[in-house]
Formats: C-alpha cells, sequence, structure tokens
C-alpha cells in the first residue's frame, strides 16, 4: 500500500501538495490504496439517506465519495471544504448541477455553522493531524451537527502507537533538518491509533464511536453527536 514517501523527500504545504497532484488524484486513490474502490462506496452508505441531506465535508478533495453519495441521494446539500483549489475546481466541474458549496481554506480555520448538518465525513484527510490538533476541530464539528447527527470518518490509521510514535517524529526530524520553522501544515502522514482517534472524538464532546468497518489500516468510524 503507496501511504508514506521517501524519507529524502521534501516535505510540501497541504494545499500546495495536493494541487500539484490534482490531475492524478483520483487514480492515485482508487489505485494505490488498498480497498479504496470497497471504502469509497461503503462511506456513502452510511450517509443519511433522506432527501435534501445536509452533509458537511471535511477535505473533500475531488468528491470521491460524492460520486457514490450523489447516486444514492442526488438532492443533497454538500458544504465541503479543501485547501487545494484545484481539487475543488474538479468537483465543480463533476457536478455542475449538484447543491454544492465549496469553501477554500483549512477546516481547522473555516467556521462551521452550528446546528446545520444531517451528518459530516471525511475520507482519507485527517491522518496528517495529532490528537491535540484534532480535538478543538471536533468540537467545533459536533456544534456544526444538529441533534441526533453524526459524523464517519474513513481514514488511515496507525496499526500500533509504535507506528503513531514514529510517523510524528520522523514529520518532526524533516521539518528540523529542512529548516522549516513555521506553523503552517505540511504533508505527511501521521495517522493516530484507532484508540487515539476515538479518545479525540469522545474529548470533543461526541456521546460515542463505533468502528464501522475495516481494510487493513483503513477503518471506518462514526461518532454520534
Amino acid at each position: 500500500m503507496e501511504r508514506k514517501y521517501k524519507k529524502d523527500d521534501m516535505l510540501e504545504k497541504m494545499g500546495e501538495f495536493f494541487d500539484s497532484r490534482s490531475d492524478g488524484y483520483e487514480t492515485h486513490q482508487l489505485t494505490s490504496i488498498d480497498a479504496a474502490q470497497e471504502f469509497y462506496p461503503f462511506t456513502a452508505e452510511c450517509l443519511p439517506k433522506a432527501s435534501g441531506a445536509r452533509i458537511l465535508d471535511l477535505g473533500c478533495g475531488t468528491g470521491l465519495e460524492l460520486d457514490y453519495y450523489f447516486a444514492i441521494v442526488p438532492t443533497a446539500h454538500i458544504t465541503g471544504i479543501d485547501l487545494a483549489s484545484g481539487m475543488l475546481d474538479m468537483l465543480r466541474m463533476k457536478f455542475p448541477e449538484k447543491a454544492m458549496m465549496l469553501i477554500l481554506g483549512s477546516y481547522f480555520d473555516v467556521a462551521f455553522e452550528e446546528n446545520a448538518f444531517d451528518a459530516a465525513v471525511s475520507v482519507e484527510s485527517l491522518h496528517h493531524f495529532t490528537k491535540e490538533e484534532k480535538i478543538p476541530l471536533y468540537r467545533k464539528l459536533r456544534k456544526a451537527l444538529k441533534p441526533g447527527g453524526f459524523f464517519i470518518l474513513t481514514d488511515y490509521f496507525a496499526a500500533s502507537l509504535e507506528e503513531e510514535r514514529f510517523c510524528r517524529k520522523e514529520l518532526l526530524r524533516m521539518k528540523r533538518e529542512q529548516g522549516i520553522h513555521d506553523t503552517e501544515f505540511y504533508h505527511y502522514d501521521t495517522p493516530l491509533t484507532v484508540v487515539h482517534e476515538t479518545e479525540a472524538l469522545l474529548t470533543a464532546g461526541f456521546s460515542s464511536v463505533e468502528v464501522l468497518n475495516q481494510w487493513g489500516p483503513t477503518s471506518v468510524l462514526k461518532a454520534i453527536r
């Protein structure tokens, strides 16, 4: 499974990394990640099926899960947030007639409307951040959900605490060796364990978290407001 990058790769800022790879992104995701052709449609099936459902998509990219979700709920209203303008442009071109509000920016910084969404979703995006960085985001996300709403997280998780720590140390080492001292996000996989991800969601106030499915290091979590 192609997940990490060579140790001597130069780190790139998150938005720039994905913008430069927009053209081949969907092919890469679907052919280089084990079970991607299973977990994208599975994720879509986990989302609300009511007509006009309002969904918040964190790190929406080109909307691979939306390919399947719009087939189930054509009238869904999507608010998608992503750092890569090229990805958002591709998503607009794919679904020009759909009800989508696409926001260029970091979901850490963008304000979410409160009590507004039936569900939220994130696929293959949040494995770049620490538990401490995620907890405030998850608090904000919980407030954005309607009562009874939920968050579907499909992502890459570390198999062990040792792997989680190793990935984080590697990122810090590369930043140090490359003279990177700013606080911006750079692309490098630093997945949490499922246990630590669950702890972050519960600490943020979600009432329960369950694992819905798993394919190797990819798991689907459901966190209920």
